[in-house]
């Protein structure tokens, strides 16, 4: 157990190989309570959320969820969130637990419409179950039939007697459902879970492996892949930036960086001498400092060391040559595509 943020997280339950391994092949608990939870709701909550955030919650229909991003003006991250359209009055957001005070007084002080934003996050647990046998294992407690809803889909229903959403996202790469409920109903739900995954191998997972599925998956943390400093555009991530739906906070920075074109971007890369390109490690190419890596660590899923970092754009084709360094010594490299794991349809 460790301090995360000022909550109390586990980081391995039996060990972050087998945690990881359990999720990838079977299937595997987390306690991602720590989460936070804003809800936006009246007569403007679209437009509110359209000022705030990148994607176009106007495309979304009721139960369905998107990624987005929180952006300052200058164009850097206050946060990167998933909306999910609840009635066309009511929008609930998740958010990243750290950043939760942070968001919600960024989005008040955004308001500028006929519209209420409550810092719920007091009001839920969170518990994601995840891996190929998530499905199966959930659809012991809920009278919600699972199979239909889609990837980045919900539904408002019950598990294990407790009311619930339930939603079919993740951080993992796995298929497999996060669920809300009132805080006071998730000790026993975790219990029921836990019970009803026996059969298949379920087991809980920790900060470790959490971290390790989401790196080789290729999805972005705050504060490594994206912060303050990076754009949308600079991580990869102009997907959820609509510049078609209006205008939005940091809108007039990225159309300017757009227009002059970004200088940086976030690449994938896999070591080719020995040892790990841990967060923070300086790059360099020919003999000069180019780079920073963002998140790094083995890939137990492919057996290599992978990474994720920032590179001058002129040097970040796939095969360029890096070195990280390691502990002062340079360790051979190279640029690849992410993410370095996919699941298979």
């Amino acid at each position: 157990m460790v301090d995360f943020g000022g909550w109390d997280m586990p980081v391995q339950y039996s060990g972050i190989l087998d945690e990881h391994r359990t999720v990838r092949e079977r299937v595997g608990l987390f306690d991602v309570s720590h989460m936070g939870e804003i809800e936006i709701r009246g007569p403007e909550a679209l437009h509110l959320v359209n000022y705030v955030a990148t994607n176009n919650a106007a495309k979304l229909k009721i139960g369905q969820a998107h990624y987005s991003g929180l952006l300052y003006p200058h164009g850097g991250f206050v946060d990167d969130i998933l909306v999910h359209k609840v009635a066309d009055d009511h929008y609930f957001l998740c958010v990243n637990a750290s950043n939760q005070d942070k968001d919600y007084a960024h989005i008040v002080q955004s308001n500028r419409f006929n519209a209420t934003v409550e810092n719920a996050g007091p009001n839920y647990a969170q518990i994601a179950v995840q891996g190929p046998r998530g499905l199966e294992t959930l659809q012991k407690l809920t009278a919600t039939v699972l199979a239909p809803i889609k990837y980045y889909h919900f539904t408002d229903g019950a598990v294990s007697g407790a009311s619930a959403r339930i939603a079919r996202t993740g951080y993992t790469g796995e298929d497999g459902f996060e669920i809300y409920v009132a805080p006071d109903e998730a000790p026993r739900l975790w219990n029921d879970l836990m019970e009803a995954g026996k059969e298949f191998g379920i087991q809980p997972a920790g900060l470790g492996a959490r971290n390790t599925l989401r790196l080789e998956s290729g999805i972005a943390l705050y504060g490594h892949e994206i912060d303050a400093t990076i754009s949308p555009l600079e991580a990869g991530l102009d997907w959820i930036t609509k510049f078609d739906k209006g205008d939005f906070q940091g809108r007039e920075a990225l159309e300017k960086q757009k227009a002059a074109g970004i200088t940086r971007k976030l690449c994938g890369f896999e070591m080719q001498g020995r040892g790990i390109g841990r967060d923070g490690y300086e790059i360099q190419i020919d003999g000069s400092v180019a780079g920073w890596v963002t998140s790094g660590g083995p890939s137990p899923t492919l057996n290599k060391n992978v990474g994720l970092c920032y590179l001058p754009m002129d040097k970040s084709a796939l095969g360029q040559k890096i070195h990280v360094m390691v502990r002062n010594q340079p360790v051979d490299a190279v640029v690849t595509s992410f993410p370095s794991y996919k699941r298979a349809k």
